[in-house]
């Protein structure tokens, strides 16, 4: 797998030809030049012309794998701390994990269900874990600030990341004449282990797992529970190239061998009845 990452060489990208991009096997690659997104923009123009001021095309089977917040940013899932008025809840909650009671507002507003709450004595600001109205359970319901753009603002996931990316993916594929798939990402925690990965959190034509079970692995023994996350994967390994300070919310995937199909990233959450932690 080949993979490339430099955010001071624009100039030498500028002029990346597509052959650069046509090696045998995987390539994934961070897409550069893509302007700052604001509330209202539309990201699938923007794509558009940026890969188009660099000579640059999609190609049959190619899968972008996007930041969801270019696409939240674009949709207007932006607020302000200012505007959002904390109830008694979040107040209660904010005082238990020292944390600012309108970001808890913000949370409980994306929120089904608040899984656990704590602050450790280490830590200055404790940690909300929250099953989100979309399925997810993550930390603060996914209500981040990071890369927002605007001081005392929080960014939320979009309403429907499903049908962001399948939008987009219309978009993309009409201005190249290219079957395309679209993976929408964000960054979770993850039980039991340290540190964080990507995650897809919306799909479009990129399967969410593929099903090997009745399959034969390396010495023939039949695979009886195999079920790679496919659409998870992607998202991780775009997490190599897609760096938090690098605004490189983009990452080409070529060389991926996958079948179109009608998917949804809720395929990857685990139903209740089969959930042993609750």
């Amino acid at each position: 797998m080949e993979t490339v990452h430099d955010t001071h060489r624009d100039d030498a990208m500028a002029g990346l030809a597509d052959d650069a991009l046509m090696d045998d096997g995987v390539v994934l690659r961070a897409l550069p030049g893509i302007p700052d997104i604001h509330p209202g923009d539309d990201l699938a123009e923007v794509l558009i012309e940026s890969l188009r001021r660099r000579d640059m095309t999609l190609h049959d089977g190619d899968i972008l794998a996007v930041a969801h917040k270019v696409i939240s940013k674009a949709e207007g899932r932006v607020v302000a701390l200012a505007d959002i008025t904390p109830s008694a809840e979040a107040h209660d909650l904010a005082e238990r994990v020292n944390k600012d009671p309108r970001k808890v507002q913000a949370i409980l507003g994306e929120s089904t269900r608040v899984v656990r709450a704590m602050k450790r004595p280490d830590q200055d600001e404790g940690t909300l874990i929250a099953e989100h109205r979309l399925g997810f359970i993550c930390a603060n319901a996914a209500v981040d600030e990071s890369n927002v753009g605007a001081a005392d603002t929080v960014i939320l996931l979009p309403v429907d990341p499903d049908a962001s990316a399948r939008r987009l993916c219309e978009r993309l594929e009409a201005a190249f004449g290219v079957r395309l798939g679209i993976v929408v990402t964000d960054t979770f925690g993850r039980p039991w282990r340290m540190g964080l990965v990507n995650v897809a959190i919306g799909l479009a034509r990129v399967p969410a797992r593929i099903d090997m079970v009745g399959e034969r692995d390396a010495f023939g023994r039949v695979l009886s529970v195999t079920m790679p996350a496919l659409a998870d994967e992607l998202a991780a390994a775009s997490g190599l190239v897609m760096g938090k300070s690098d605004k490189t919310p983009v990452v080409l995937f070529r060389g991926i061998d996958w079948q179109s199909e009608e998917s949804s990233a809720n395929e990857l959450i685990r139903p209740k009845q089969e959930d042993l932690f609750r």
